[in-house]
């Protein structure tokens, strides 16, 4: 074999080897998927460093941190409020529980692009879900609400939701036969006020935890848990898919408000978002974001539940999401909404999106099995 061809063929190797990366869409600094894995097979803190933006607010990865511990003195509040979750007799209709949106077997969610109430009225959002709750500082969407029983307040009181007054609720559950005793188990004494109805149900739901989920085992070490692809959808979530900049801690949530160019300002479904409760106009079109922990389970997403399928979410994030265009109209308009700066143009093959899909189902757990208490 002369030169020419060694040549030759170290020529078509090096240009084969690069097809093969591309097709699987490998970071070009690495060789191959095997050297991908060997950067994440290793203690988290060694992992190849995360691309994030210097504005975002940034927790590195970690697993599932353990949940709040309900004290043995605790168990009879705590039994007191998954029954009233369940009870419908906390609505006007005595049709509607908590539990009516925020379906165990649905990841405490409930399927339906926005949420259903009081008479079948639809409200103007989708339902979150309230998995992790525990972690919230600020409640719903736009963080109206500041602890668990202030969102509970709000959402018995909402016309569109449960459309109970809550000045009458505790006298409305006096009258249930059974309550009584299960008040003296819970807080010592049969006395029901309003004030212990919400902080029973508000630690009910300091239990609605994720669990153990693939990329759990597979940060503390057990590097068989995640597919070679799911390995390279993490890589990429954590670089050139931008995903780590507001999608990160131990819950894939900065907890942070950002605007995703779904505002529809000035038309029919306009939502302001954040700003309704600020006042401040950066806040315009702002919206929580949601923890990704069993995100797969909890579409329709968005706040508006827009999107019914996972590919459209990612395929929209690859475009760099909705920038709404400033129309002469608009130009000195200060409540005209502005898509985060965080979101940008990706350049993701289907390939590589396919593979943050993948990975974000390696963030889904055992579905939570509960049997509905009996209502006394």
């Amino acid at each position: 074999m002369n030169k020419l061809t060694l040549t030759t063929l170290a020529v078509l190797a090096i240009i084969l080897l690069s097809f093969h990366k591309l097709d699987r869409g490998i970071d070009p600094k690495y060789q191959s998927i095997e050297d991908l894995k060997k950067a994440y097979m290793v203690d988290s803190k060694n992992w190849p460093a995360a691309l994030v933006d210097s504005t975002a607010v940034y927790t590195p990865l970690t697993a599932l941190p353990s949940a709040p511990v309900i004290s043995v003195k605790d168990q009879g509040k705590l039994e007191l409020g998954k029954i009233l979750f369940f009870d419908p007799r906390l609505s006007s209709s005595d049709k509607i529980s908590c539990a009516s949106c925020h379906i165990p077997s649905k990841n405490w969610a409930d399927k339906n692009p926005l949420a259903i109430g009081h008479d079948s009225l639809t409200g103007k959002r989708n339902t979150p879900s309230i998995e992790n709750v525990w972690i919230q500082k600020e409640l719903f969407w736009d963080g109206r609400a500041n602890s668990l029983q202030q969102q509970q307040i709000m959402s018995i009181e909402n016309h569109v939701e449960m459309f109970q007054s809550t000045k009458t609720l505790a006298l409305k559950i006096q009258k249930i036969k059974g309550y009584e005793i299960l008040f003296k188990k819970a807080y010592g004494s049969r006395q029901i006020t309003l004030d212990r109805i919400l902080d029973a149900i508000a630690l009910f739901q300091t239990t609605i935890v994720s669990k153990t989920s693939a990329f759990d085992r597979f940060i503390n070490g057990d590097y068989q848990s995640l597919s070679d692809n799911q390995i390279h959808g993490l890589h990429l979530f954590r670089t050139k898919a931008r995903c780590i900049n507001c999608h990160n801690g131990p819950y894939f949530t900065d907890l942070q408000y950002h605007n995703q160019g779904f505002t529809f300002y000035k038309r029919k479904r306009e939502d302001l978002g954040r700003y309704n409760i600020t006042k401040l106009p950066e806040d315009v079109g702002k919206f929580k974001t949601p923890g990704l922990r069993n995100v797969i389970n909890t579409g329709p997403w968005f706040h508006q539940g827009i999107f019914p399928n996972i590919q459209s979410v990612i395929s929209m994030y690859n475009i760099g999401m909705n920038t709404p265009y400033r129309r002469e109209e608009y130009k000195n308009d200060s409540l005209f909404p502005v898509t985060s700066k965080l979101l940008k143009p990706l350049n993701l093959t289907k390939q590589e999106q396919e593979a943050i899909i993948e990975f974000l189902h390696g963030l889904s757990s055992q579905t939570t099995t509960i049997t509905p208490p009996v209502m006394p």
